[in-house]
């Protein structure tokens, strides 16, 4: 599959939002083509052609390099999954894959995460116009997101903190008291698979808003919680926040930090989009604040646009400790950037870094002699 003249599979990840994003839909549902066809169409600064297949998309990028792709992944004559490989492979391009909400769905839109899409949608509950009249603001960010994503690999961090996650046990793991907070977009599984994977069973408790999908976040947290020594599981009101135990905040709903002596535990609320995302790290990391206070770690990670760069700011000047992670190791350097931007984080780690330093700041507390805004490479 040559790309056409001039492409470059990392290119994306420098584009300018003035510029044209062109979007490739591979869906074998004409009725989601058209309706897609037809969104993308009306946005400002986008456009879209449609394929069939597989085959045809192929045949297609011959002659225009797409942006990013949103693909289907069961379709006839070449399944997305095999088309997704040959993609990564041969002209890396960023991938939205939009997968049903079945069992076998889900397990194919994680597996295609882990074989290098940047991001998930959900097909259509009750048809594809109810569907996107209900999520188009967190359809479209996600296409523009994608298609800024920069698609290569990227290290892991389990090597870069064994040696302090195996120092780490009892109370040195940061203690009943202390609470991870973790916002998280485009790029965003692979990210927290290469944390989660690093930490140790008496870790502090981790709260993580992971823009994803409803149900796609159940599927996520027990894929995680196979592969971690820590328990991960997706969220749910009453939830205890605990040592060697990570929290993901369901699709579709906001999560919030509270105090019940002496534990900590989560609500899961409706409610309207809050930075233009349901869940958001905005809403979860401002009730850290006020619960929490310098008895949290912040941490933003790889993601498009601007949700839980105030929430961070909230909480660092509540006396937590926060992070971010650096604009070489992100798929997508937009929430971090702004967070940077507004003052919000005392340093900037490589991906591979942040479960170390996460850590050493949950073991530091409460300390109010934290130090100025530095980077980490």
């Amino acid at each position: 599959m040559p790309a056409a003249a001039g492409g470059n599979g990392s290119a994306s990840g420098d584009r300018r939002e003035s510029e044209t994003t062109h979007v490739l839909v591979i869906d074998d549902s004409a009725v989601a083509r058209e309706v897609l066809r037809s969104l993308f169409s009306e946005e400002p600064g986008m456009s879209v052609t449609v394929a069939a297949d597989p085959l045809v998309a192929m045949a297609q990028m011959r002659t225009r390099r797409p942006d990013v792709i949103v693909l289907d992944l069961e379709m006839p004559r070449m399944d997305g999954l095999t088309f997704l490989r040959k993609v990564m492979e041969e002209d890396p391009v960023p991938v939205v894959v939009c997968s049903g909400l079945a069992a076998a769905g889900m397990r194919g839109a994680l597996r295609a995460v882990e074989e290098g899409a940047v991001a998930v949608v959900a097909k259509p509950k009750l048809g594809p116009r109810d569907f996107l009249h209900d999520s188009r603001v967190m359809l479209v960010d996600t296409v523009r997101g994608a298609a800024q994503a920069r698609v290569h690999r990227r290290p892991t961090a389990a090597s870069a903190a064994r040696a302090e996650a195996g120092a780490t046990t009892g109370p040195a793991g940061g203690g009943d008291d202390r609470v991870v907070a973790i916002g998280v977009s485009t790029g965003g599984p692979e990210a927290l698979r290469a944390i989660l994977e690093a930490m140790p069973p008496s870790c502090p408790g981790i709260v993580i808003v992971q823009h994803m999908p409803e149900g796609f976040t159940r599927a996520l947290a027990e894929r995680l919680d196979q592969l971690c020594a820590v328990e991960v599981k997706e969220a749910c009101s009453g939830d205890v926040v605990r040592p060697g135990r990570a929290l993901l905040a369901p699709g579709d709903r906001h999560v919030v930090l509270a105090r019940r002596d002496p534990e900590y535990v989560l609500e899961v609320r409706d409610g309207p989009l809050v930075s233009r995302h349901r869940p958001s790290v905005d809403v979860l990391f401002g009730s850290v604040a006020k619960v929490a206070g310098g008895d949290a770690v912040g941490v933003l990670l790889t993601g498009m646009g601007d949700d839980g760069a105030e929430g961070l700011l909230e909480m660092k000047r509540a006396g937590a400790t926060t992070f971010a992670q650096d604009e070489a190791t992100c798929v997508v350097f937009g929430m971090p950037r702004e967070a940077i931007l507004r003052g919000a984080v005392d340093a900037v780690f490589p991906l591979g870094d942040i479960p170390a330093a996460i850590l050493r700041g949950a073991r530091r507390g409460a300390s109010r002699d934290r130090p100025a805004w530095r980077h980490r490479s």
